[in-house]
């Protein structure tokens, strides 16, 4: 993919929820790149009573399933909630064979640090051209039989819909139906625009033209910096977008330099770096 075009940025916007923002800010400081946090995205346990209870529900028969994919970091870490102990390599004593599929290596990473053996999970590979669903199909549409089932597990938005970049899981989900194996989704947290004040504000308005690169991991993040900013001008704003998906939402909403990348730091830095 190609990377940011025009000049090197003044800094990265880092689009991400807080505790991932503040993470990537640092790292990209480590490779003496300027990085600034501004969430377009506030990631939340659900709270209505019926999504609660359907993630409980997953939870208690997680056993029963062939595989479990996970959407992202976030997926794992509230699926997988300290209070709410989830089995995945014996139940009853009796070992169990169940996959956690990783669409890329940060998800894996989560699955991990989770406790889920690193045997038993499955993503795409590490020279894949991208890190999403089609790639991690390529590893693991052989593992399923017949009568198998799958369950996915992602957030939902504002407490209810999926995000946009949820197509690939719908794509994800006939593949898996092709292979004569059924399909579940659970919700296992919930994403929120998040709130900006007066400050926030003056930032995202400056970065719109002062050369500044907005790293977009999420088209919904595309979406909600839109809502936030209405009839502002993109047209000389740069973008980083880690899919082609999320590239294509940044140039609907009117950015007029878009590059893409893979989502890891290492491509996010190589990309940046180039453009110099």
């Amino acid at each position: 993919m190609h990377t940011v075009p025009a000049a090197a940025p003044s800094r990265v916007i880092v689009t991400r929820p807080a505790r991932e923002a503040a993470r990537w800010v640092r790292d990209l400081a480590g490779h003496g790149i300027a990085a600034v946090a501004l969430p377009l995205i506030a990631i939340g346990p659900c709270t209505a009573p019926e999504a609660i209870a359907a993630l409980q529900a997953a939870r208690d028969r997680a056993h029963t399933y062939r595989a479990l994919m996970f959407v992202s970091g976030n997926a794992v870490a509230f699926f997988f909630d300290s209070k709410h102990p989830v089995a995945l390599v014996a139940v009853g004593g009796k070992a169990i064979k169940i996959r956690a599929w990783a669409p890329g290596p940060a998800t894996a990473h989560a699955l991990a640090h989770a406790g889920v053996p690193q045997a038993l999970i499955d993503g795409p590979a590490h020279d894949a051209p991208q890190f999403d669903s089609e790639a991690l199909w390529k590893q693991v549409g052989g593992q399923l039989a017949p009568g198998d089932r799958v369950l996915i597990v992602r957030g939902q938005s504002g407490g209810t819909a999926e995000a946009p970049e949820g197509t690939g899981r719908d794509w994800l989900a006939r593949q898996i139906e092709s292979a004569g194996a059924s399909v579940d989704f659970v919700a296992a947290y919930q994403r929120l625009p998040a709130v900006w004040n007066a400050s926030d504000i003056a930032l995202a308005r400056q970065a719109a033209h002062d050369g500044s690169v907005w790293l977009f991991s999420s088209s919904e993040a595309v979406t909600h910096l839109a809502a936030t900013l209405p009839g502002q001008d993109w047209a000389h704003a740069r973008a980083l977008a880690t899919h082609p998906r999320i590239a294509e939402a940044a140039r609907a909403a009117g950015f007029g330099h878009v590059g893409g990348c893979r989502p890891s730091l290492e491509d996010v830095v190589a990309s940046i770096e180039s453009a110099a």
